[in-house]
């Protein structure tokens, strides 16, 4: 069952000459993890924002749940079904104290302050930060912010969670620290993830991978059906994984080796058929 559709998506910013997006039409299914990759100006971003109506379309339709991102009177549904985590934590976090931070959108919703207190412990923990409840903000490392910030979405127990490069301003721990917060959701939650991504290795812990180039979808598939296309990732101006590079650079026409080694394992098993042939 499909959680996200867009038909014939376009968007067009003011006083641009150009669409940002350009007849996107995509189906996200429930309790998937989908990873969106594009270089800057691809649409990724501008995609995402239409996933939790921060943009309406100007052409076509987006449905968030089944609901039309277009009628107003839905917003809150829309929003309620589709969290969203952006690049900078620090422009989410607006409260002194972790748990309050993370309770302030159910205040918000008028939930009951014993439903509150539960939901705020129950999303600390799901991220980690349990220990940190009482903490400043302020004082957290830039990973353990975001993960504060996610924690503060899930708060209002969305469907599905859309996160628009939620690690580009975090240093590989933070990144990791993030990105294994997620897979965990996905896996022990059932909940939808979104992630725009520059990092390939993040996009390869996806189980789906959409490459976009000039408000269009140019590639999408698995990350091993996408990843093996080298040469038009290179076309679209991105690289794939280390480890599928080097496979690729050993073995160009694909004729030995399998240029779908995404990790290092199965990089290392490419390898030694490799240097056995």
């Amino acid at each position: 069952m499909a959680i996200i559709e867009t038909k014939d998506l376009t968007f067009r910013y003011e006083d641009a000459d150009s669409d940002a997006l350009c007849g996107v039409t995509l189906s996200i299914e429930e309790g998937s993890f989908t990873a969106i990759l594009g270089h800057n100006g691809s649409g990724k971003s501008t995609f995402a924002k239409h996933l939790n109506a921060i943009l309406l379309p100007s052409g076509g339709k987006v449905y968030v749940g089944g609901v039309d991102t277009a009628d107003e009177s839905r917003l809150f549904d829309v929003r309620k079904t589709a969290g969203m985590v952006f690049q900078n934590p620090d422009n989410q976090i607006v409260a002194t104290v972790v748990e309050e931070d993370v309770a302030f959108a159910c205040e918000n919703m008028g939930l009951p302050q014993e439903e509150i207190r539960k939901r705020v412990d129950e999303c600390l923990a799901a991220v980690g930060m349990s220990e940190y409840a009482r903490h400043a903000p302020h004082l957290l490392s830039g990973g353990q912010k975001q993960r504060v910030a996610i924690a503060g979405v899930l708060a209002m127990r969305p469907r599905c969670i859309v996160m628009d490069e939620p690690t580009a301003m975090l240093d590989p721990s933070g990144r990791a620290e993030v990105i294994r917060a997620v897979q965990q959701l996905n896996r022990e939650t059932g909940m939808t993830v979104i992630l725009i991504t520059h990092h390939m290795e993040e996009a390869a812990l996806a189980d789906r991978v959409i490459v976009m180039k000039q408000g269009k979808v140019a590639l999408d598939g698995t990350p091993k059906q996408v990843f093996s296309q080298v040469d038009r990732l290179r076309e679209l101006s991105l690289a794939a994984p280390q480890t599928v590079q080097l496979v690729h650079a050993l073995d160009p026409a694909g004729t030995v080796l399998s240029p779908e080694a995404l990790s290092v394992e199965e990089c290392v098993g490419q390898l030694m058929k490799y240097l056995e042939a």
